[in-house]
């Protein structure tokens, strides 16, 4: 019996380095799985915080005032002549004869109320002839600015 024993402690002995090379093996693949997933969790954090800090406030404006203003949203992104991008923003460009300056001014008096992080520009250029809306912000505004205002990839 105690050749036996010992048989079978010999046998046991190479499977406990085995799993034991196997748990050594697995806790590097672990450590390396949650280095990515601290990593993308820092990214998802980054884009959150972005998100965080520009945001619409919605009780800015009555329902009135929601309604008129998403018109004038619409008729701007569908009345776009150019959109030009520059190092903190966009600028849009129209024609006068499609989008007023009162409609223009109107509708930055009313996103400035639900979004005060915006800077607004207008100029009116060329003897009148080019209306230009350029938004910019913080760091971080410009996916902001594409996503609300449908600003395409290629234009």
């Amino acid at each position: 019996m105690t050749v036996r024993r010992e048989r079978n402690r010999r046998k046991r002995k190479p499977r406990v380095a085995v799993a034991g090379l196997a748990a050594l093996l697995l806790s590097g693949v672990l450590v390396q799985a949650s280095s990515q997933e601290t990593k993308t969790k820092e990214k998802e954090k980054q884009v959150l915080t972005t998100q965080n800090k520009f945001y619409c406030n919605i009780k800015a404006l009555n329902p009135e005032e929601r309604g008129r203003h998403k018109q004038l949203t619409d008729k701007l992104i569908a009345a776009r002549r150019e959109i030009v991008e520059t190092e903190k923003g966009y600028e849009f460009q129209y024609s006068p004869s499609n989008v007023s300056l009162a409609e223009l001014a109107s509708w930055v008096a009313a996103e400035g109320k639900c979004c005060p992080f915006f800077d607004f520009h207008i100029d009116l250029e060329r003897e009148g002839k080019l209306l230009c809306l350029r938004l910019t912000g913080e760091e971080g505004i410009k996916p902001f600015i594409r996503s609300e205002f449908q600003v395409p990839t290629k234009y």
